[in-house]
């Protein structure tokens, strides 16, 4: 019987317990997995099967989605580089040779794993899922718990479907209130994680709650998990509501019809009990969230626009005022320096973080009728989203502001397939990652909202989306 049974349980925890198929003396369980998503860094694991002589246990719980190296300029061409070339075959490969479903390259459906899942109805309330990839934890938005893994794991989930994992503790983050025009999902997250740090959540599986969470479309739920991982969670969950129905609803790969209707009883019960405990609880006043822009190489190196990089010298902890020096010294910036004087080289709209059809709508809303002063790249999710959005005009936005529209794809966000930031310059970017060297060799990445990469991208430096906001949404 599990610990939890018999007393008030959170979602985390009715999860959890649904998918246990074991569990050893020291506490760990082993959990069956309901969607093993693999990508091109999977060939190592591949490769373990292949010395073992094994075969992928479950290929019909398994999809392949090729999306690090894939290229987003002329996608129609054969891909130049050896190196990126070789990546995107070996999955190809690697897929057609268990019988795994690939949205590959000429898929229609092809983009990055975090957003093909959701956006295809792979991702359901109340599934374990996994991929060799930390920022997994963003199909929690619909209540699955959802969580990265590394090489090894991969190749045990490919033997196996299952999984051993020691239970995290729980945390919940609640956020009440309601947020202030021009405030979002991402704004949320940065804030939360400037707060708490960059471990903040460290061991902890989060439960995001409160009325502002409740408010958020399941894009902005997406964004949210997403960033779990950064400020140190295994993952990111959200309780199915009728909003998560109406999104999964008439997905291709969701069920349907009267399984639609009793699934849906079971989604919904999969909300935290009243008086379920967690370990840790935080709670933030959403009305106190401007828009948040990173100013370091972490990113709970973050602070509102309207204010400045710290002062080393003013902290503390002296092991935090020396990632501050350190940080300060790779970005360029001086301490005290306001946010809003450091200008930009070039921005990118992009990542599994912020590139759904609602961040580029964000993003077009501040350029429609402007001018970027900086060059920039904007890369939708899936291709489906880049459809959807030229359908609604959107590249034509991008484009005439002076920005690059291109194929979906990681894209710079983590820069394999070749888009990447020159060394020393700045890049105003959606994406989720602001560490040293992440979007190229000696890139220096301020991570914001899409619609403050827009601002920046009209400024020159970073700026404040508000203004620019006004009259349009």
């Amino acid at each position: 019987m599990s610990p939890s049974a018999g007393r008030p349980r959170t979602l985390f925890e009715k999860v959890w317990d649904q998918h246990v198929v074991a569990t050893r003396g020291d506490g760990t369980s082993l959990l069956f997995i309901d969607r093993h998503f693999v990508h091109e860094g999977s060939h190592h694991a591949f490769g373990k099967l292949a010395e073992k002589g094994l075969a992928v246990a479950r290929p019909d719980l398994t999809f392949g989605v090729a999306d690090h190296y894939v290229p987003t300029r002329r996608r129609e061409a054969a891909i130049a580089d050896e190196g990126v070339r070789s990546m995107v075959e070996k999955l190809s490969a690697n897929t057609r040779a268990h019988g795994i479903l690939l949205f590959g390259l000429d898929d229609p459906r092809q983009g990055i794993v975090h957003v093909v899942g959701p956006e295809q109805g792979l991702t359901l309330p109340g599934l374990t899922m996994v991929c060799g990839d930390s920022h997994t934890s963003t199909h929690g938005a619909f209540g699955a718990l959802a969580f990265g893994i590394g090489a090894s794991e991969v190749a045990h989930v490919l033997a196996t479907q299952t999984l051993w994992q020691k239970k995290p503790k729980r945390m919940r983050i609640a956020f009440e209130g309601e947020l202030a025009p021009g405030v979002g999902a991402k704004d949320m997250a940065l804030a939360w994680i400037a707060k708490l740090g960059a471990d903040g959540a460290r061991g902890h599986a989060i439960e995001y709650a409160g009325s502002a969470v409740s408010a958020l479309s399941m894009e902005g739920r997406l964004t949210l998990c997403n960033l779990s991982i950064e400020g140190g969670g295994r993952l990111g969950m959200i309780a199915p509501d009728p909003m998560t129905l109406s999104y999964v609803r008439g997905r291709p790969f969701a069920p349907e019809g009267a399984l639609f209707d009793r699934a849906a009883e079971d989604w919904l019960a999969l909300a935290s009990d009243p008086d379920a405990a967690c370990d840790r609880e935080v709670v933030i006043a959403a009305g106190e969230i401007a828009p948040i822009v990173t100013w370091g190489t972490s990113p709970e190196d973050a602070a509102p626009i309207t204010g400045a990089a710290p002062d080393p010298e003013r902290m503390a902890d002296p092991a935090r005022a020396a990632h501050a020096r350190e940080a300060l010294r790779y970005m360029g910036l001086a301490p005290g320096q306001k946010l809003t004087d450091i200008r930009v080289d070039r921005v990118f709209i992009g990542s599994c973080t912020n590139a759904r059809i609602e961040d580029l709508r964000a993003a077009a809303a501040v350029l429609a009728g402007r001018k970027a002063a900086v060059p920039g790249l904007v890369s939708p999710g899936s291709s489906l989203v880049k459809r959807q959005a030229e359908e609604e005009g959107l590249d034509r936005i991008f484009v005439e502001a002076g920005l690059d529209w291109v194929a979906s794809g990681c894209s710079m966000c983590v820069g394999m397939n070749g888009d990447l930031v020159a060394p020393g310059e700045r890049c105003a970017s959606t994406t989720n990652r602001n560490f040293k060297g992440r979007q190229g060799p000696g890139a220096r990445t301020h991570l914001m909202s899409p619609a403050m990469v827009a601002a920046a991208a009209v400024a020159g430096r970073l700026a404040d989306a508000r203004p620019l906001l006004q009259g349009r949404v």
